[in-house]
């Protein structure tokens, strides 16, 4: 009867959907739920979100105001009271899972908001774990503390285990039409989920258990980091032949199978691959297997930004000048273009190790107008500079570090003295531009 109750409340829309982490993942998940027509409650630590969707601001660049505004029109809520829980049917957590300073896994931010939610869930609810993590964790660290207070999970309580597959700022892929893995601890949990999922995701892939679907989710990034990790290995073994490797890279995607192209650059971004292969390699350990090739990528793409400051050094010195005490202009300092999403970002790698070595560092991103508080990371007191002609000039170097697609790069090509290019924006080649 239970489960019954709560598959008619989700095919009524009658369903209170609370969102647990309001980033990058939650925000276009609660928004779709409200899309729909679900009553929707979003739940965070920072105030300073909950204030933003309370009065209709957005607060993540490529998430636009009027989305919010349509949201809280439609009853969305939000709050730092975790006590409002018991309001809801299906619990989504969505925060951070890092890596600790060993590169071991990090679950604090989801045990502390399962703790915090623990007091207040109740029977009949739905609780999904998003967040990447390694194999185990939900069955292994969540059930066993909603077990603790008394829920039949399976029964009187459904857990499930679906990863996010999010992709800032791409308009090609929404959170409707990237299909959903969904894994239940039973059976019952498992039709809970897809029931949920199935309202508001128009392809839902369902998996025999929660660690099946923690596994393709580690699967996927892996899949990335490793090949990512390939063709910047290449690249710099290109570079040292005196082959352009994104030629290289263009010419072998002519062929319409067993190819997919990925792009070098400056290192890893982003939440996912850079940190979510080593949470499988921590777990692995436990089963007695080394995941060599996750090690290996990680410690290439860990040496990209050093590879990168080698080439700009070198480039400074042909023109009879050293880091210390040249003007440093970064271009793009998200992680990826056209975001300004700078969780991970192999520019504030770059611009802290240019600054250890005595360069003066400024940067321009029309997506990150002020440089932000960071967890890991020292904090830059600066903000975007202008673009113009003069500014480049100035510059001992630009380094184009990310290649947001409003960037002019005529204006960058001409008026640059020096540019080290980490993308391979530049395709002809020009005195002034050094690739890395």
């Amino acid at each position: 009867m239970i489960l019954e109750n709560f598959l008619k409340r989700v095919a009524d829309t009658d369903a209170v959907v609370g969102i647990v982490g309001l980033g990058y993942v939650g925000l276009p998940l609660i928004l779709r739920f409200s899309e729909v027509g679900f009553p929707t409650i979003g739940f965070d630590i920072d105030e300073s979100k909950v204030v933003a969707l309370e009065t209709g601001r957005s607060y993540i660049d490529h998430i636009p105001s009027s989305q919010i505004e349509a949201a809280r029109a439609a009853g969305l809520q939000a709050t730092t009271d975790f006590s409002r829980a018991s309001e809801c049917d299906a619990l989504l957590i969505c925060v951070p899972t890092p890596l600790g300073r060993h590169r071991e896994p990090d679950l604090s931010y989801v045990l502390d908001t399962v703790e915090a939610l623990l007091p207040h869930i109740r029977e009949g609810q739905l609780m999904a774990l998003e967040s990447t993590t390694y194999p185990g964790t939900t069955d292994e660290e969540l059930l066993p503390r909603i077990a603790a207070r008394g829920f039949a999970v399976g029964e009187d309580y459904f857990l499930v285990f679906s990863p996010e597959r999010e992709d800032p700022g791409n308009p090609n892929f929404t959170t409707r039409t990237i299909p959903k893995v969904v894994g239940g601890d039973t059976e019952a949990s498992q039709q809970a989920g897809l029931a949920l999922y199935g309202r508001i995701i128009d392809t839902v892939v369902p998996v025999s258990s929660t660690r099946a679907a923690e596994m393709t989710k580690l699967l996927e990034n892996i899949h990335r980091a490793v090949n990512i990790g390939l063709v910047n290995e290449m690249k710099v073994v290109a570079d040292k032949m005196g082959i352009d490797i994104h030629e290289v890279i263009g010419a072998a995607a002519t062929k319409p199978f067993g190819f997919v192209p990925y792009q070098p650059g400056p290192g890893l971004g982003g939440h996912c691959i850079p940190i979510d292969p080593f949470y499988l390699s921590w777990k692995a350990r436990e089963f007695g297997v080394n995941a060599r090739f996750i090690e290996l990528a990680g410690e290439i793409n860990s040496s990209m930004p050093d590879y990168v400051i080698g080439k700009l050094a070198t480039a400074l010195n042909d023109a009879g000048k050293t880091i210390r005490g040249s003007r440093v202009l970064v271009l793009g300092i998200a992680y990826k273009k056209n975001v300004g999403d700078m969780r991970e970002s192999p520019s504030v790698v770059l611009m802290e190790r240019l600054e250890d070595m005595g360069a003066v560092v400024t940067y321009h991103d029309p997506h990150v107008p002020v440089f932000p508080k960071m967890r890991d990371h020292r904090h830059f007191d600066l903000a975007s500079v202008t673009l113009d002609a003069a500014t480049l000039a100035a510059a001992d170097v630009v380094l184009l570090a990310t290649d947001h697609d409003g960037f002019d790069y005529d204006l960058i090509a001409n008026n640059s003295p020096l540019i080290v290019d980490t993308r391979g924006r530049y395709r002809t080649p020009r005195p002034n531009i050094i690739k890395a």
